[in-house]
């Protein structure tokens, strides 16, 4: 059972009930250590997913598109060869696009500034994050203190909203995509734990693409912190909640059906889709390969090397 938490322009999901579910990336290389079993949002529209109408590299019939960044618009500081085209070709089919991103190491201007220099238009409105759908949590669960394990950018999101970020007595340990990580705030962060203090995370990825390889992501700092304190994290917002999607799929007036999200990851961003009812276009330009498909539980409606395959009659 479900009800809605309005947080300002977002609209989370306030649960009633849950379901135990494995939240990490079911690669073992990647995971010598159990993954973390989390609390994760039930809303689900899967059984809608098999009513979808076939959807080819043309994107016919999409309205609107969610676009991942990390992996699928970008590596690092490098844009994926093709991108910019695409987005033009976008903008040419009158096909309205946002900027969904589970990374939380930014806010949202140093978002908006990233794809500003990169040559991408992108206002505030455009942009998504996994840290929009944690303040959600958050104000649901009439959080208002907090430690957080996280970097300056998510901060200032949190403390703008109210939250307080190195309270004395804090409700919740709070884990983003520290990229600014010390051993003073994984120590405190393990103290607090081991005291009782409950943790929630921004999102469960594994492993953040990088032009080098895959980095160290949230969902390896959670699974630190297990190893460390024995605590598995009370809730992980972020994707695959479907409520990232749904929000402005409601508010745009549009049908799921009439909607992609395109992404690198299966279990975050083609999980997602696979819940909210909309397509799942899964690009091979980041984390996830032709093999992990093979045993894959998720079921993308189109799988294309990157973007620059995409809204492209003539690809």
């Amino acid at each position: 059972m479900e009800t809605s938490v309005q947080f300002g322009h977002w609209k989370g999901i306030e649960e009633t009930g849950h379901r135990r579910v494995d939240v990490g990336d079911d690669r073992e290389q990647r995971n010598s250590a159990s993954l973390v079993e989390s609390m994760v949002p039930v809303q689900d529209n899967r059984a809608s997913v098999g009513d979808l109408m076939a959807l080819d590299k043309t994107l016919a019939g999409i309205k609107a598109i969610f676009l991942d960044l990390d992996g699928t618009i970008y590596l690092g500081d490098t844009l994926i060869e093709g991108s910019l085209d695409f987005l033009g070709r976008l903008e040419e089919a009158g096909i309205k696009r946002y900027f969904l991103s589970n990374n939380s190491s930014r806010s949202v201007k140093q978002y908006v500034a990233k794809l500003h220099g990169m040559g991408i238009p992108a206002a505030a409105e455009d942009v998504l994050l996994s840290t929009h759908d944690l303040l959600a949590w958050l104000d649901g669960e009439g959080v208002t203190e907090t430690y957080l394990v996280g970097t300056d950018g998510m901060k200032e999101m949190l403390e703008e909203a109210g939250v307080s970020t190195d309270s004395a007595d804090p409700q919740y340990v709070v884990l983003g995509y520290d990229t600014e990580i010390t051993y003073e705030k994984l120590s405190r962060a393990s103290v607090l734990m081991h005291r009782g203090v409950p943790l929630v995370v921004s999102h469960p990825d594994m492993v953040c693409p990088s032009p080098d390889g895959g980095l160290p992501d949230t969902g390896a700092y959670m699974a630190l912190f297990e190893a460390t304190t024995g605590v598995s994290a009370a809730h992980v917002t972020g994707k695959p909640n479907a409520g990232m999607i749904l929000h402005k799929v409601e508010e745009l007036g549009l049908e799921p059906g009439q909607c992609a999200m395109v992404g690198d990851r299966l279990y975050t961003d083609i999980e997602m889709a696979d819940r909210a009812g909309v397509h799942g276009v899964l690009v091979l330009s980041g984390e996830a390969t032709r093999e992990d498909l093979v045993a894959a539980t998720q079921n993308p409606s189109l799988v294309v090397g990157s973007v620059a395959e995409l809204c492209c009659r003539s690809c």
